[in-house]
């Protein structure tokens, strides 16, 4: 691994400015790791939106912690158009801050990514973006030639997973690229439980429900398990009838809890009433599993955790878990078999996860990879040199 910026014994210097521009942190979820990075010394302002729309309604922007930096919520232009929305007001906030650094948490192909780098360069900030693609996809106009244009200017660029890194540079991108998961676990909040209460083996799924996340192959495994077991899904998305329709058809319905998107506070209650927490997501034209946060949130409370081979679960999981060729319900169905009847074996399982991210996923260790990356921008240009702080841990 290279060590690089302040963990490498770079100097520090004066404090940076930085404009941290991130959808996703109107969740309250990810704002303390923003606490994390104003104390080891970043001068932070956070942008996020008033609220964000998607399939499954909208979420409104939540102030749950805020100390040490300044988190403001602007609205946006094209809410919930996830290629061509903009934020109003984003030129006078660059130029009441004057920030050193703008970090942009969005794909280099969106408006929002375009207009943050352009008032950037206008107000002579430097520039990284954060992106999670990790398929190589070619856009049409406009889109491509916005994605080329901020390519060729940006000091820095973030890449989620190895994949995603290995996309930006299949497509060209030269310059410095720094491997971070970009929101990490809060621990102190997603930890284990007590001992569990009685019940029978309860297997969980979290997250969207749309037909790449693969529920239906859950269904479908859990058909072929014999013997008591309940499910637990947990989300919301166009799937849900479909879902529905299949737990009464196969005569499930009595074995399967839905329960809509829950927010982030009520999260670790769901994980400690499960005994494994499966990820079945399959690959489509258009998008392939990108992290699995759900999957790093359940070993922190250290639930057994299964995942597909598709995307960048088996990177996540490493060897905490256990995968299954993706697609493959019979598969799915031995794993699930081989865990109920391993009470030993799910509990070292959670324990592994729960030393993973401690050690990998943490909001202390991801803050900790931007503050270097901030600190590195702060001195001067740097070779292009990818940084890889998962490197081979699928292998430990």
């Amino acid at each position: 691994m290279v060590e690089r910026g302040a963990a490498a014994g770079m100097p520090v210097g004066p404090s940076p400015r930085v404009l941290l521009l991130s959808k996703a942190s109107l969740a309250a979820i990810y704002q303390r790791q923003m606490e994390h990075i104003a104390a080891a010394g970043i001068d932070l302002l956070a942008l996020v939106p008033q609220s964000w729309r998607d399939e499954r309604g909208e979420q409104r922007f939540v102030r749950a912690h805020s100390q040490g930096y300044r988190l403001q919520a602007l609205p946006l232009r094209g809410n919930g158009h996830f290629h061509l929305y903009s934020w109003r007001g984003l030129a006078a906030q660059l130029r009441a801050f004057r920030p050193d650094i703008v970090h942009i948490d969005e794909e280099p192909y969106n408006l929002s990514a375009w207009q943050a780098f352009y008032h950037a360069r206008r107000w002579g900030a430097k520039t990284l973006f954060a992106s999670w693609q990790n398929l190589r996809r070619n856009y049409p106009p406009p889109f491509r030639w916005g994605e080329r244009w901020l390519l060729s200017g940006v000091d820095h660029a973030l890449a989620g997973t190895r994949g995603c890194a290995a996309v930006w540079r299949a497509k060209g991108y030269p310059g410095p690229l720094t491997v971070i998961p970009q929101f990490g676990v809060d621990v102190r909040r997603f930890q284990p439980a007590g001992r569990p209460p009685e019940r029978p083996f309860t297997v969980g799924y979290v997250g969207r429900l749309i037909a790449a996340k693969g529920v239906d192959l859950l269904l479908r495994a859990l058909r072929e398990l014999a013997g008591e077991w309940r499910l637990r899904i947990v989300g919301s998305g166009p799937q849900r009838p479909a879902l529905t329709r299949l737990t009464e058809e196969w005569g499930l319905a009595e074995r399967v809890e839905f329960t809509p998107q829950l927010p982030s506070g009520e999260m670790p209650a769901v994980y400690h009433s499960l005994d494994v927490l499966v990820l079945p997501s399959r690959r489509t034209a258009r998008w392939q599993e990108q992290f699995g946060r759900v999957l790093t949130e359940a070993m922190a409370c250290a639930v057994a955790v299964v995942g597909a081979e598709s995307g960048a679960i088996p990177e996540v999981i490493g060897a905490a878990g256990l995968l299954f060729p993706e697609g493959d319900v019979a598969a799915l169905t031995e794993r699930l078999r081989q865990l109920r009847s391993d009470e030993m074996g799910r509990k070292e399982m959670g324990e592994r996860g729960r030393q993973r991210v401690a050690q990998h996923f943490t909001q202390e260790i991801v803050a900790a990879q931007l503050v270097a990356v901030y600190r590195e921008l702060q001195v001067g240009p740097t070779d292009p040199v990818q940084n890889d702080p998962m490197k081979k841990e699928t292998e430990s």
